[in-house]
């Protein structure tokens, strides 16, 4: 795992071409709180209306969220739906050239009714999907390749999403993957439920879930007698397609990972309470794509598809997960409950996730060398001022420089583990110069907490903040009490 952090230190923007079946998800939301008088069946109170991108597109907009810049290859219909839905990949940063209009089919529309009962959460009571599986004309998949041929040049990744509408027929999947082999770029498949990945062959890797494969294996043939173990269904499905892996996604198992002629390895994910499984597949299509963008080898990649997904089953519906909050969450898998202490790089991606969730961040600093009631207060009323609180702690090496070859009393490891108890403390940042300006630089907080006994120009980084449209605080100090203080009377003692 520390090797997979590092190497999302160096994370970097990337280009992927999507190809695949784009969908127009609309959610009806309602109270169901009745059935209707001549049957059994639930009355839905419409209240509003959802409509978001849906199949492919939702991999367009997973990739956007990793730092991708990302063009969609697909269909969509001559209507409202389809333009709606193009509208909206162009202001979620991306680009929808690739798309091209068919007036004789209409634009895939996954209408989803869901319902509210008693104030609980909502659930999904129906689905409507307005469809068309007509293999796609000769004139509107020739303009489509030929447009994927061009923008292939400036490619990083190249991902298809099959959802069996037609657009990812096997000439398309075909071509995509042939160019892909001779330019040298990887391409990744989502596959649809099918009998036959034969039109898949010769991609670079393919990701089914367990049902998807035990289909494709011709495995559930022989479900009534035992179950098909993932191990032998990995290495039929990478004879068969001669791919360079197969990752095969176990839900609450994580993952399988079988790399050509090698073993076949099992890779965990982190146990989540499962909310809703939309978008989970697309998002590890999307996270192994920008992994493999990224350098990152096959178990890794891996690694951060899981979390990914796991972050993605917590939410209703499809929302895009950013990289900060999966990033985020590999940073705090495996640590203790209460180790607060991040590195200044981790902790960069900790303040971006919180401002991309709206949240307001503290900052502080200090040595916080003998814990006392004075430091409580502060930090108590520090915390107030937003939802996130960062402090700047000091190392040892510059107390002794601030305070004297006879400070810290207590060891910065020591300070660490008593501040991270407490719950009004999100995260610690150690800093060795003797003023914490590059912290502040570094994560531009939105609030600057200091005791009443500074004036606002005399607060480090002040200037700053307030530059970027932040403010400082002055709280007030408890009368009495300071370290030096606690120090001067244990010794008259």
């Amino acid at each position: 795992m520390t090797d997979l952090l590092q190497r999302l230190r160096d994370w970097h923007g990337f280009t992927a071409l999507v190809v695949g079946d784009f969908m127009l998800d609309q959610l009806v939301y309602g109270d169901a709180e009745r059935l209707t008088a001549d049957a059994p069946v639930p009355i839905l109170h419409a209240r509003r209306i959802e409509e978001t991108p849906g199949g492919a597109a939702s991999v367009c907009m997973d990739l956007a969220a990793l730092h991708g810049r990302v063009i969609a290859f697909g269909v969509v219909g001559d209507d409202g739906e389809g333009r709606l839905l193009t509208e909206k990949l162009r202001t979620s940063g991306v680009d929808p050239s690739g798309i091209v209009v068919d007036s004789s089919r209409p634009t895939t529309v996954k209408r989803n009714l869901i319902g509210l009962a008693q104030h609980r959460h909502p659930q999904k009571m129906f689905r409507v999907d307005y469809e068309s599986r007509d293999p796609l004309g000769d004139g509107v998949l020739q303009r489509m390749l030929e447009q994927f041929e061009q923008a292939l040049r400036e490619a990083d990744i190249v991902a298809i999403e099959d959802y069996a509408k037609g657009v990812c027929c096997d000439p398309v999947c075909r071509r995509v993957i042939d160019l892909c082999k001779a330019a040298g770029v990887e391409v990744l498949v989502d596959p649809a439920s099918l009998d036959d990945y034969t039109k898949y062959r010769g991609c670079t890797s393919i990701t089914p879930n367990r049902t998807e494969a035990e289909r494709a294996t011709k495995s559930l043939l022989a479900r009534d007698t035992h179950e098909p173990a993932p191990e032998w269904m990995a290495e039929q499905l990478i004879s068969q397609l001669e791919s360079e892996t197969v990752v095969l996604t176990l839900d609450r198992e994580g993952a399988l990972l079988l790399e050509g002629s090698g073993d076949p390895v099992r890779i965990p994910t982190v146990a989540r309470q499962v909310y809703d499984v939309t978008g989970a597949g697309d998002m590890v299509l999307a996270a192994l794509c920008a992994a493999r963008a990224n350098d990152l080898d096959w178990q890794d990649s891996v690694r951060f598809a899981n979390a990914a997904a796991g972050l993605e089953v917590e939410v209703f519906g499809v929302q895009p997960i950013p990289f900060e909050r999966i990033y985020q969450s590999l940073i705090t898998h495996g640590r203790a409950r209460h180790e607060k202490l991040r590195s200044l790089d981790e902790a960069v991606i900790e303040v971006l996730a919180a401002k991309r969730d709206g949240k307001r961040v503290v900052f502080t600093n200090g040595c916080f060398d003998i814990l006392h009631a004075g430091h409580i207060s502060l930090l108590r009323r520090a915390a107030a001022f937003g939802d996130m609180l960062i402090i700047g702690l000091n190392s040892d090496d510059s107390i002794r420089r601030l305070k004297g070859p006879d400070r810290p009393v207590h060891a910065e490891r020591d300070r660490i583990d008593v501040l991270s108890e407490l719950t009004s403390v999100d995260l610690i940042v150690l800093f060795d110069s003797d003023t914490p300006l590059d912290l502040i630089k570094a994560l531009q907080p939105d609030v600057i907490v200091k005791g009443a006994d500074y004036e606002k120009s005399q607060v480090v980084g002040g200037d700053l903040v307030e530059g970027w449209g932040g403010t400082i605080e002055l709280v007030p100090l408890l009368e009495g009490r300071s370290t030096t203080g606690a120090i001067r009377k244990i010794r008259s003692r």
